[in-house]
């Protein structure tokens, strides 16, 4: 009864508790919409810093900074440049987020000594407004040939144009010019020389590109682009705007926690590092059952690998090189040739990891130390392995039934040549060739099946008798 009692109040409890959550979580909500701003109530300009190569993380950044744009309805977003270009897949999904914003972005190539090149002429093309800082430059636009190194090249200098090898780099170079030139007839600006960007990699200076009429202005800070900027009618989705950029408050916008480890996970030296680790610890984890360490740490380092992987451009030889690798370093830990299959599967792994990622973009290149620090691992843990073979082969066997050969045990019940004897703590059946009693020590010389040959167990002091005896 009172169990029942007790029970009655708990829940009670807990329906009170529930009703005064629920009450608080709807005042909250409502605290929180009623706070947040309607369309176009912000007289706000979001500043983005898009620096260094276009990838997986940037291209995330400037698509949440663009959603909560739209959600906020600011008056204009500054995308800020600085890049040498990037990944198609990364630079496509910007300029979609772009194409797709309800609110205007201006795309500002600075400070001066900035660039936009490759990808970043695209979108800077794709923007609402393109302005560069004085010093700055845009374009060497042309696709890069996956496997390749670009284009055919002729000593001829005057030729204006420089021609595919083969239809792939064709249908590539093709493709991209008529996604550029797609661009710059959206915003009205130069398509003619977006071509040649594409086909002869032209670049322009940010003086040249304003005379051109690549970009809308040239400015020197992002106040001076918002001042630029005023009365300007950019098209965003079906309708024209004007621009009313006087007072603005610019905010920056930092990448959040998200953004920052997958910039660092997406690196290709993170990627393969977090590859290495995992493999190493998965196999150590096989070598040592229970450890849990090696394999906890090494099934979380591999799938973090594996989903850079995912993000990032690869090459099928090096997924291939990289298997291979593994299966060699895990056949020479069980079949140890003492480094033979450790050393081929060293040198398959910096072969691969030299290859993995099919870019040519500086900052998504695996660096020169990372393989070097991938072959010396390679090497160590074929040291580690032989090692370990050699060690092996000098201890005594002490598994299987190898291990009774040369065990002491005791006479345990005997008759003329056959009996039992205990050793290791268990009875077992035994043979000689002498005859033995009860209590006698005795040394397992041979076993066949469950039967073993011993020999009476010589006493210690039967050598130095025999010694003296022949002395005398």
């Amino acid at each position: 009864m009172n169990i029942y009692r007790a029970m009655v109040r708990s829940w009670r409890f807990c329906r009170q508790a529930i009703r005064i959550f629920a009450l608080a979580l709807i005042l909250g909500s409502a605290s929180l919409f009623s706070a947040a701003p309607t369309a176009g109530s912000e007289r706000v300009a979001l500043l983005l810093r898009l620096n260094g190569a276009v990838s997986p993380a940037s291209a995330d950044y400037v698509k949440r900074s663009l959603e909560l744009a739209n959600e906020r309805g600011v008056t204009l977003v500054v995308l800020q440049m600085d890049t040498p270009g990037g990944l198609d897949t990364s630079m496509r999904e910007i300029i979609r987020a772009i194409l797709a914003s309800s609110v205007p972005v201006a795309s500002f190539v600075a400070p001066s000594g900035a660039r936009a090149a490759s990808a970043g002429t695209y979108i800077l093309y794709a923007s609402h407004i393109a302005a560069m800082a004085p010093g700055t430059n845009l374009g060497a636009a042309t696709p890069i040939a996956l496997g390749g190194s670009g284009f055919d090249g002729d000593d001829d200098r005057d030729r204006k144009q420089q021609q595919p090898r083969n239809a792939p780099e064709a249908k590539a170079v093709n493709d991209a010019a008529a996604y550029l030139r797609g661009l710059a007839e959206l915003r009205n600006r130069n398509a003619d020389w977006a071509e040649r960007a594409v086909r002869d990699a032209a670049s322009l200076s940010s003086i040249a590109a304003q005379r051109e009429k690549v970009i809308d202005f040239t400015a020197t800070t992002v106040d001076d682009l918002l001042a630029q900027a005023n009365g300007h009618t950019v098209r965003v989705g079906e309708a024209d705007i004007r621009l009313d950029t006087t007072g603005l408050i610019v905010q920056n916008v930092e990448p959040d926690w998200r953004t920052r480890l997958l910039s660092v996970i997406a690196d290709p030296n993170v990627a393969l590092i977090l590859m290495i680790i995992g493999i190493y610890g998965l196999i150590f984890e096989f070598l040592t059952p229970g450890a849990v360490i090696p394999g906890t740490v090494g099934g979380i380092c591999l799938l973090l690998g594996l989903y850079a992987l995912a993000m990032l451009p690869v090459s099928y030889a090096g997924v291939g090189l990289v298997v291979l690798a593994v299966a060699l370093f895990v056949a020479e830990a069980h079949t140890p040739t003492f480094g033979v299959l450790g050393l081929g599967g060293a040198v398959a792994l910096v072969l691969g990891a030299t290859i993995l990622f099919d870019t040519d973009v500086p900052d998504l290149e695996v660096s020169w130390p990372v393989l070097v620090g991938v072959g010396i691992s390679g090497l160590a843990f074929s040291f580690i392995v032989a090692r370990l073979a050699f060690t092996a082969r000098r201890h005594a066997v002490v598994t299987g039934a190898e291990q009774m050969i040369g065990i002491s045990g005791k006479v345990s019940d005997w008759t003329d040549t056959t009996g039992y004897i205990v050793a290791h703590g268990e009875r077992w059946r035994a043979v000689s060739a002498e005859r033995l009693t009860v209590g006698v020590d005795v040394t397992v010389i041979a076993r066949e099946g469950l039967t073993l040959e011993v020999a009476r167990k010589p006493r210690r002091d039967q050598r130095p008798l025999e010694g003296r005896e022949k002395s005398a």
